[in-house]
């Protein structure tokens, strides 16, 4: 099954450190019992020695956001800049480059202001980096931190752009980030039909790997347009062990504020394909969830515009639901508070919409809850796919 395994770069020796937060990201974890200090960890950014070298006499892209920043909080563009890397264009994923966009807003092509860079957009109709983008560009560099599940678009940006530097000659350079959600492997596998942005290859819905192995799977089993194969280097995580926890040192989207959120995020982002709240337009954004068509209980909640969410659902309607802000830390895909929500809303016919198989990859998760399958039931359901993905995934795996 394996036909090619990208070179890695291993590193043995690193400065030990502890990364600290954004101000914003510390800001949002304030009142969270979840949140934690991120271990000693030096992320590919950071470990800018094996890394350097590759860049010298180069003209590089990169694809970032507000996310591609060094333990000491400097952003990687302006770091490279400082270290007279040669950068010509900034691609930036969904959200923008400094991570201020709606989900599925449209991101237009703009200049950094502070850089003069010129950004170019890839979300919207220009998800893959076309050539004339590409124009001048000897190599680019790779730097979103991922959330470790499959509709978590950053991943798709990724094999847009692999995709282009293989098909365009452009040597791609992953620099790697720890997977928030560890190694949790969960959910059922995204079934071929269902492709799409939101799921372009076939994983489970929790796929339990850091985005640099993720570029090698994408390599090594061919996923790219006509199997090609892009020349990809990833520069490693130093110190870091799956089972480590780890805190983000930046929000990676608009309505993912703190740790409690991004681990409850696959397990709610479902409620994306129902008429159910997550909590956009609070300030509890996937740490919550309700509709006015759920039974009446004693916590609710009314949504109103804010940051990351300009309209959003149920604006200005009162929601009953769940505070989930306390709840202790997932180590798996979370389905009870779906089936919960299913069961006690109040026209069932009008709870799923078809963005939910696009989200779920397949159409038996909807089946099964309608048809009253139980939680146990559908867990088992997905373990035969799981044991085969997880055994795929051990030849890509760098920690």
């Amino acid at each position: 099954m394996i036909k090619f395994i990208a070179k890695s770069i291993f590193v043995v020796t690193s400065i030990i450190y502890t990364p600290s937060y954004s101000n914003s990201f510390q800001k949002a974890a304030k009142n969270n019992p979840h949140q934690i200090t991120a271990p000693s960890i030096k992320t590919g950014a950071d470990n800018f020695e094996k890394y350097l070298p590759l860049l010298k006499d180069k003209k590089v892209g990169i694809v970032t956001n507000q996310t591609g920043i060094l333990s000491d909080k400097k952003h990687v563009v302006d770091f490279l800049l400082e270290k007279k890397v040669a950068l010509q264009t900034i691609f930036a994923p969904e959200h923008g480059f400094r991570g201020t966009a709606d989900a599925g807003e449209h991101v237009v092509d703009g200049k950094d202001p502070k850089t003069g860079l010129p950004i170019i957009s890839l979300y919207g109709d220009n998800k893959k980096p076309k050539a004339a983008q590409l124009a001048g560009i000897d190599v680019m560099i790779f730097d979103l931190q991922d959330v470790g599940a499959r509709f978590y678009t950053y991943i798709s940006s990724l094999h847009y752009v692999m995709e282009a530097c293989a098909e365009n000659g452009i040597p791609l350079i992953v620099l790697d980030r720890p997977n928030p959600n560890g190694g949790i492997v969960d959910g059922p596998l995204l079934e071929k039909e269902f492709t799409s942005f939101v799921g372009m290859h076939p994983i489970p819905l929790l796929h339990g790997m850091t985005i640099g192995e993720y570029s090698k799977m994408i390599n090594g089993e061919k996923w790219l347009k006509n199997a090609v194969q892009c020349k990809l280097t990833v520069i490693p995580c130093v110190d870091y062990k799956r089972e480590m926890p780890y805190s983000l040192l930046a929000k990676p989207s608009p309505n993912l504020p703190n740790d409690q959120s991004i681990n409850l995020y696959a397990s709610l982002c479902l409620f994306e394909g129902t008429n159910v709240s997550m909590g956009r337009g609070t300030e509890k954004q996937f740490q919550i969830y309700g509709s006015p068509f759920l039974k009446k209980t004693n916590f609710s909640f009314t949504p109103k515009p804010n940051f990351g969410a300009k309209d959003p659902l149920y604006n200005g309607k009162e929601c009953f639901g769940e505070d989930l802000t306390s709840y202790p830390k997932l180590t798996q895909l979370e389905l009870k508070w779906l089936i919960k929500a299913y069961q006690n809303t109040s026209d069932k016919t009008k709870f799923f919409n078809p963005f939910f198989t696009k989200l779920a990859g397949t159409k038996k998760l909807q089946q099964q809850i309608e048809s009253g399958v139980s939680e146990n039931e559908i867990r088992r359901s997905w373990q035969k796919d799981l044991e085969a993905f997880k055994k795929m995934r051990k030849a890509y795996l760098l920690y």
